[in-house]
This record gives C-alpha cells, sequence and structure tokens, in this order.
C-alpha cells in the first residue's frame, strides 16, 4: 500500500495541506535571534510496511515542498503572500516612531551589507513590526522579517538593535530558513506517514533545532560583526548586547524575558558569543584593545585605561564593550594617529568619540592624559 492510498487523502488535498504547513514551517525554520520553547511533537509507533510506504510517497510529497519552499522563497509573490500570512498570524503594530526607527536601521544595515554583498539588492528585505511582547526577531523565506515590539521594549539604543537585525539579515544572505526547511523534509514526511502530521513534524524537527545550525548561528553572527563595521553603528555593540544580556539573566539558564540558548547545545552560549566578538574587536584594532572581561576594564596596549562607570540601564560591563568598540574602530581606521582631546564630557581620539563621561567615572581630562600615554 502507498503513501497516498494509506492515507485516505486525495492527492489534492495533500497539495492543499503541503501549501499550508510551508507557510507555518517558513515561521519555524525562520533564523530566530530569541524563542519561547515549545512541546515536542510524540511520533509514536510505526510498521516497515508503513516505512516503505513513506518511502515510496514520499519522493512526491517531497517535490511539491521543495516547489512550495522556492515559491515562498524565490518569487516575488509567494515573498509578499508568505508575508501576509505572517502579518495576519502575529498582527502589525503600526507605531509611527517604532515603524520610523526600524526604517531607519534598515536603511543602514541594507547599504553596509550591499558594500560587501551587492546581492541584497536582488531580494530586498520585507519586514515589519509584530505585535509580540516577548524579545525576538526572525528573516524567514523570502527575506520576509519580523521584529517583536518587545524588542524595543529590551533594547534601548540602535547598534544593539542594529546587531540583532544584521544577525537576521546574515541568515537571510546565506539562505539559511531555506536550508533548514529542506533538510527537514525527509523526517517530517516519513513521521508524517507513520502516525504524525507534516506540520506537526515539521514544528517539532524545528523546535529540536534541526532548522538553523550551530554553524549557521556562528556564521550569521561573523556576518552580523562584518555588517557593522562597515556602517556607522558601534562594533563595539557585538558584545555588548551579550553582556547585557547575561546581565538580564543573573545567571540562569533560561531567564524570566529571554530565551537566547535557542535550544541549548545547536547555538553558542551567550558568553561564548560575547568573548568572539570581543576577539573580533580585538583583531579590529589591530591588537591594540583589548578587555578584561571578568573586571570590565578596557586595556590600550595591554595597559589599562578604563573602568567605565554603569550609567543608566547600561551595566558597567556592556557600557565598557562600546567604549572597546570606539577605540577599535579609531585603531582601524587611524585615528590614533592624532592626539586624544577632551570635548565637552566627551573623550575623543582623533576625530572618533571615544567615551561620554558620567558621574562616577574619571574624569574625561584625566583619560585623554592617559590614552596620550599608551596609545
Amino acid at each position: 500500500m502507498s503513501f497516498w492510498e494509506g492515507s485516505g487523502m486525495s492527492f489534492k488535498k495533500r497539495k492543499q495541506q503541503i501549501a499550508a504547513a510551508l507557510s507555518a514551517c517558513a515561521v519555524l525554520f525562520a533564523g530566530s535571534f530569541a524563542y519561547a520553547p515549545m512541546p515536542v511533537a510524540n511520533a509514536g509507533l510505526f510498521s516497515t510496511g508503513d516505512v516503505v510506504g513513506a518511502l515510496l510517497g514520499g519522493a512526491v510529497y517531497s517535490a511539491q515542498i521543495n516547489k512550495q519552499i522556492k515559491y515562498y522563497n524565490n518569487t516575488e509573490e509567494g515573498r509578499q503572500e508568505l508575508l501576509q500570512q505572517i502579518k495576519d498570524q502575529y498582527g502589525v503594530n503600526g507605531d509611527y516612531a517604532l515603524n520610523a526607527r526600524l526604517d531607519g536601521i534598515m536603511s543602514n544595515l541594507t547599504s553596509a551589507i550591499a558594500s560587501v554583498d551587492p546581492t541584497i539588492y536582488d531580494k530586498p528585505y520585507l519586514y515589519f513590526i509584530n505585535n509580540e511582547k516577548s524579545f525576538n526577531a526572525f528573516c524567514t523565506l523570502g527575506h520576509d522579517m519580523s521584529v517583536n515590539t518587545g524588542l524595543f521594549d529590551v533594547l534601548t539604543n540602535d547598534d544593539e538593535i542594529a546587531v540583532v537585525l544584521g544577525h537576521e539579515m546574515g541568515h537571510g544572505q546565506k539562505d539559511h530558513p531555506a536550508v533548514g526547511a529542506k533538510r527537514s523534509i525527509g523526517p517530517a514526511v516519513l513521521a508524517a506517514a507513520t502516525g504524525g502530521s507534516i506540520l506537526g513534524n515539521l514544528a517539532a524537527n524545528a523546535w529540536n533545532n534541526q532548522g538553523i545550525t550551530k554553524p549557521q548561528e556562528k556564521e550569521a553572527d561573523a556576518l552580523a560583526f562584518e555588517y557593522i563595521t562597515h556602517s556607522n553603528y558601534n562594533p563595539g555593540a557585538t558584545a555588548a548586547i551579550w553582556q547585557r544580556v547575561i546581565d538580564k539573566s543573573n545567571g540562569s539558564k533560561t531567564p524570566e524575558i529571554f530565551y537566547w540558548a535557542y535550544g541549548g547545545s545547536d547555538h553558542p552560549s551567550d558568553t561564548s558569543r560575547r568573548d568572539t566578538a570581543a576577539e573580533k574587536l580585538e583583531a579590529y584594532s589591530g591588537k591594540h584593545v583589548s578587555i578584561d572581561k571578568d573586571e570590565g576594564v578596557v586595556k590600550v596596549n595591554k595597559q589599562e585605561f578604563v573602568k567605565p562607570a554603569a550609567a543608566g540601564d547600561m551595566s558597567a560591563k556592556e557600557r565598557a564593550y562600546f567604549v572597546m568598540g570606539n577605540l577599535a574602530a579609531a585603531y582601524h581606521n587611524g585615528h590614533n594617529k592624532e592626539a586624544a582631546t577632551v570635548e565637552g564630557q566627551t573623550v575623543k581620539l582623533g576625530a572618533q568619540p571615544i567615551m561620554t563621561c558620567v558621574d562616577g567615572d574619571e574624569s574625561p581630562e584625566v583619560l585623554a592624559e592617559r590614552l596620550n600615554k599608551i596609545k
């Protein structure tokens, strides 16, 4: 008995189910920055005959799913259709200020990415802010992106938001959502033939990290760093955002508002992502700038420069990575050849602002004098 005969469902009905499943699958296999865990489907028992039937009918089924993936991923009609489905599912936040802010960041990132990957203009990103209050953003098939309203409640500066969106666009530029969806077609079809539904099993695979892999996450992080360094955003934000997550989690593996581990074993830890970004910043500076991650002390040429105080909702350590980023940019762009000066409460190295002093910091004059001695 073939898979189609045993299903008790017409081929036309199956095609309809494929289309519905893939629209949901597109979101499930999105390159998501954070997510709340979902239940895993129970596969149940099946016979050898079921497996044989699945293999026979699954080839046709898989071909149809692949066709649907290409439709959503590569055609303008499919991209727009999927975007509308996501909007219908999550709702649209029409807040003018938030949307203007997102438009600005997306425009800046698009220009930055285009400087290293002009193919971004072949499939411009479609995006919107949804009504979800949790902290998340995702990029799915067809370069369709959505940002949760809750992300703007957690991140208070555009530099860190740009890191999140740059990470998601990294997934999009490398087509990770489509790759993840295609990778899981076989197991999902087999499971569907032996007692489950295609949608349920694709969902189970997605939430068990069979979509976006650890190497893909690392690649997206590396791309985000590259994109940020080709923009006017502070490259230190690539490390600062992970320090912020660590601060918010208070050592918990599953903090109340964050689900950053993304399943744990298939994604790098918050600490490793912070430290990897810090290593990239050091390399970007030509090895002139480093940080004592335990003490939050920024060093120049291996000598202590500053230990920033906490400011606003930013911890001392999070702020230290922003100072590190400014210094790294100064060295990378040759501003270190000029003197450190003071402008108001801001220490500058050449034309590059390094740090604006607040209560609890040393005076800008003391810091400028020290920087001139060790730079």
